[in-house]
């Protein structure tokens, strides 16, 4: 294979121009992070106006999370070896017919074929814009950066549930609206990255696209998922399904490791994933990624069912937790850059993450709304300090010609962790309310038979002894929820402790391996300079201070 040349030097760009690009990457990642969360307040009168089970209800959800996690890898090793800004393009039209077709569905399944087109475009999107990003700014002022992708990420994580509740209660909306209204913003993100993101093209000879990898990446990890989907429902967790399920799994994703040991342009490079920042970043991602969303979808139910708001309220109240994830991404990201050290903020953010999740752990249906806010802004501060950080500790080690595959790997598995979360802590939850309704039910007199209540969330339809025995055990059983994702957060800890204290690099690429090069003092406005950037072996850089 001939070697990679480009259109345009690696050097970064202006700071007007960066700016300019980066709303348009912003836009984007918003509207796909919102598609996810504006559905979750709005999903029970959907289901009820398609006349869907519970299944469905389930799957309306899991089918974008699955096609988004499976298809996060493929995108991201595609953006080493095509135009990144036509796969973002293309990554937006494939999540504007998928909204469109869930906006006009008539059915629940096809609700759930829309919703699983649509996460296709959503996993190029959450992987893309964070190598568009990479390609633009050098790591040591990537720091800055990262509070404005926080905030989007804070923004639509507690806004989406807000607008949903908002759209399904506003008459002349309805609830196809909440797929619809992504539909004018990723066009007009569209039109905006035609006129502002301008990146250097790899342009190689002999490209070999690594089919039989993607698709048994893709096979195994959708196996594994629709498992977790089902168990504990459908089927016990010993059962001959599980077996030949996760036997499947298992034997799918040993074949795709075998493919791309072998493959010349494997989809995930394993020489990349074997390096130690990488695989601990992989490992933190997927702690924090099933600690954090795991946790914090629940907190929506907690505060409709175990207290009895309103979906608009409980987006309301979710707020803390917006406001922790918006300020520790801007002052973590500006200490950053300024001392070009990472480690300690990722540790930093870890400890505080497991501490806010332990506090949730001892809420109840009568806890005070003060200390849950307080709880909630110390979760949001542990995940602005340690979810993006984590990727740009990755993106520092790594070549630009890599930098696709090395970041998709990382929101891959932070995907694959958040998907297992919410569906092994809902299965748990589900189990603990179903015992507690049924225990309190007949301490009550009240006969259980024929759905005594427990099996239904429309609490407007029950009687108001049932309606306060369900809440009680909806407000109760989330706390130990709580405590399951802050012992999954102490993996995160483990993995922070572990990881290689590194300056961030100045350039856009890491330089030739054993070559040092000067770094002058006006490559990167406002960076501290350096006499020279030498990289080891290994990948390691190593920095004599001017």
């Amino acid at each position: 294979m001939s070697a990679p040349t480009t259109t345009a030097a690696a050097a970064p760009m202006s700071k007007r121009k960066t700016l300019e690009a980066l709303s348009g990457l912003l836009l984007v990642l918003f509207v796909a992070m919102l598609s996810s969360t504006v559905v979750s307040t709005a999903l029970p009168k959907i289901i009820g106006a398609l006349n869907g089970s519970q299944t469905q209800y389930t799957w309306v959800v899991t089918a974008t999370l699955l096609t988004a996690t499976a298809t996060t890898p493929i995108w991201g090793k595609l953006a080493d070896l095509f135009n990144k800004k036509l796969l973002i393009q293309i990554a937006i039209v494939v999540f504007l017919v998928g909204s469109v077709a869930a906006g006009f569905a008539q059915s629940a399944g096809q609700l759930i074929a829309a919703r699983a087109f649509q996460g296709i475009g959503v996993g190029g999107l959450q992987a893309l814009v964070q190598v568009a990003i990479a390609a633009m700014i050098p790591p040591r002022e990537r720091g800055r950066y990262n509070g404005y992708l926080g905030g989007v990420m804070a923004l639509a994580t507690v806004g989406g549930p807000l607008l949903g509740g908002l759209i399904v209660d506003t008459s002349w909306l309805g609830w196809r609206w909440c797929f619809f209204v992504g539909v004018p913003v990723a066009a007009a993100a569209l039109f905006l990255l035609q006129i502002t993101l301008n990146l250097p093209t790899v342009r190689r000879d002999n490209v070999k696209i690594d089919y039989l990898g993607a698709t048994l990446i893709a096979a195994g990890v959708s196996v594994l998922l629709i498992w977790i989907s089902f168990v504990d429902d459908s089927f016990a967790w010993v059962s001959w399904q599980t077996g030949a399920m996760v036997g499947g799994s298992v034997l799918l994703l040993a074949l795709a490791v075998w493919v791309e040991a072998r493959a010349a342009e494997p989809v995930v490079p394993l020489h990349i994933v074997r390096e130690r920042t990488t695989a601990l970043a992989i490992l933190g991602s997927l702690a924090v990624g099933m600690a954090m969303f795991g946790g914090a979808v629940f907190l929506g139910q907690y505060f409709q069912i175990g207290r009895g708001y309103s979906p608009t309220e409980a987006g309301l109240l979710t707020i803390p937790m917006m406001a922790g994830v918006l300020i520790s991404s801007i002052v973590a990201g500006r200490m950053i850059t300024a001392t070009g050290k990472i480690k300690p903020y990722i540790v930093f953010g870890s400890v505080v993450l497991v501490i806010g999740f332990a506090m949730l752990g001892t809420i109840d249906h009568e806890t005070s709304l003060v200390f849950v806010g307080l709880a909630m802004f110390i979760v949001g501060v542990g995940v602005g300090m340690t979810m993006q950080n984590l990727v740009l500790a990755v993106q520092n080690t790594v070549a630009l010609k890599d930098i696709g595959a090395a970041s998709a790997s990382v929101a891959f598995f932070r995907s694959l962790g958040g998907t297992i979360g919410v569906s092994v802590l809902g299965a748990v939850l589900a189990r603990r309310v179903s015992d507690r309704i049924t225990h309190d039910l007949a301490a009550a007199g009240i006969p259980t038979s024929g759905g005594g209540g427990g099996s239904t969330l429309n609490l407007d339809a029950l009687p108001e002894p049932v309606r306060q025995i369900v809440r009680a055990a909806y407000g109760d059983a989330t706390g130990h929820i709580f405590l399951i994702s802050a012992a999954i957060a102490v993996v995160g800890i483990v993995a922070a402790l572990l990881l290689r204290p590194v300056t961030l690099r100045s350039s856009l690429d890491l330089p030739d391996t054993g070559r040092s090069v000067a770094v002058g003092a006006d490559a990167v406005d406002g960076a501290p300079a350096f006499d020279e950037v030498s990289v080891d072996s290994a990948g390691r850089e190593e920095r004599a201070r001017r």
